[in-house]
C-alpha cells in the first residue's frame, strides 16, 4: 500500500519543476530508513543530456546530507498512466535501495502502480555483480 503522505509530497514537489521545454512536472519523494523524508522536481536544461529528474534529485538531497538507505519512493507525473521512471533513475535507485524497497507511481488522474526496484530493473547492475 502506498504512503499516502509520500504521495501527496510527490504531487506538491511537482508544482516545483522547472520544465521550460517539456512542460512535463514531475515530482518525488523518498523517505530514509531513518524516517526523514526528502522531496525532489525535474530540473531541465537547454541542453537535454544536463536534465536532472524528480527521482534522482530527491535522492541525490538525501544523499548530500548523508542519508544512504532508503525503505520508499513515490513518484508522480502528469501522464494519462502511472509514471515510468527512466533507466538512468531505476540504476540510481538500484545503487541505493534494497531490490525490495517499494515505489509508488502515480498519474495525474491519481491512479497509482505500487512495485518494487527489482520489478523496475530486474538483473541490474550493482557493486555486488
Amino acid at each position: 500500500m502506498a504512503d499516502t503522505n509520500l504521495v501527496d509530497l510527490a504531487i506538491k514537489a511537482s508544482q516545483k519543476a522547472y520544465v521550460p521545454y517539456s512542460h512535463f512536472p514531475i515530482g518525488a519523494a523518498v523517505r530514509t530508513k531513518e524516517g526523514k523524508v526528502f522531496t525532489g522536481c525535474n530540473i531541465e536544461n537547454a541542453s537535454f543530456g544536463l536534465t536532472n529528474c524528480g527521482e534522482r534529485t530527491a535522492i541525490f538531497k538525501a544523499v548530500s546530507e548523508g542519508f544512504t538507505e532508503f525503505d520508499e519512493i513515490a513518484i508522480y507525473g502528469t501522464s494519462e498512466e502511472p509514471i515510468s521512471p527512466c533507466g538512468a533513475c531505476r540504476q540510481v535507485m538500484a545503487e541505493f535501495f534494497e531490490p525490495s524497497t517499494q515505489v509508488t507511481l502515480i498519474s495525474k488522474n491519481g491512479k497509482t502502480l505500487v512495485t518494487t526496484v527489482q520489478d523496475l530493473l530486474p538483473y541490474s547492475f550493482t557493486n555486488l555483480n
